[in-house]
């Protein structure tokens, strides 16, 4: 009786480790579909602002927190940070918000390693998979960077995010 119990036991674990895997195998297959859809809609767009010569900055709102009592809010230098990357100044991106290139490594090495296992047919078994570490991770990033960052402006007088022009 104890090792009939014992074999339901595993079979019901081994149930459980196939439905997880489906879930992760559902949920990188959508990342992945997402990611090529917002690739496709950003080269659309840097098409559409080179054909047109029309200049974002004009239509971009300030941050209605850092307007109001001249803190950062928890987005604040995303806009510089994104800026800054197409530019390709890495660093300067990572001071005016350190989320933005972590997510553009996380999200370009997944791309480029589902691609190349599902290019090879899973023969190389290298694709990145989605964990909630990730999102943990990023969560983390976006409140020690608001901590910081508005601590450094009220005890120091330190402003990591002048009104840089970027264009």
């Amino acid at each position: 009786d104890v090792e009939r119990s014992r074999g339901l036991g595993d079979v019901y674990k081994r149930q459980v480790y196939m439905e997880k895997k489906k879930m992760s195998t559902a949920m990188d297959n959508g990342l992945y579909i997402t990611g090529w859809c917002i690739i496709g809609t950003l080269l659309l767009l840097v098409l559409f602002i080179k054909a047109t010569n029309i200049q974002l900055s004009k239509y971009l709102f300030p941050c209605v927190l850092h307007s109001l009592t001249g803190l950062y809010c928890p987005g604040c230098g995303g806009t510089r940070a994104v800026v800054f990357l197409l530019h390709g100044d890495f660093l300067h991106s990572l001071v005016y918000h350190p989320f933005v290139p972590y997510a553009f490594v996380l999200c370009t090495w997944f791309m480029i390693s589902q691609t190349i296992e599902r290019l090879s047919k899973g023969r190389l078994r290298i694709g990145m998979h989605f964990r909630e570490v990730f999102l943990w991770i990023a969560l983390a990033i976006i409140i020690i960077n608001f901590i910081v960052k508005n601590a450094a402006l009220l005890f120091f007088q330190i402003d990591f995010m002048p009104l840089t022009h970027i264009s």
